[in-house]
C-alpha cells in the first residue's frame, strides 16, 4: 500500500470512532443514572443527572478527538 492510502484508511478509522464514542458516553451515563435511581429510590432525578453527565462526556470526547485529528 502506498503512503496516502494508509493515511486515508487510518483517518477514516479514527473518525468513524467518533459516533461510537458519543453514543457510548451518553448510554453509560444514562444507564448508570437509571440504576442509581432504582437503587436509591430517587426517580427520575439521577437518571437526568446521568444523562447530563453522559452528554457532557460525549462532547468532551468529541473535543478531544477533534484536537487529535487536527494534529494529523
Amino acid at each position: 500500500m502506498d503512503k496516502d492510502l494508509k493515511k486515508t484508511i487510518k483517518d477514516l478509522g479514527y473518525l468513524s470512532s467518533v459516533g461510537m464514542a458519543m453514543a457510548l458516553s451518553i448510554a453509560i451515563g444514562t444507564v448508570g443514572g437509571y440504576y442509581l435511581d432504582e437503587w436509591l429510590g430517587t426517580k427520575p432525578w439521577l437518571f437526568f443527572v446521568g444523562l447530563g453527565v453522559g452528554i457532557a462526556a460525549a462532547f468532551r470526547n468529541l473535543f478531544t478527538l477533534y484536537k487529535k485529528a487536527k494534529r494529523f
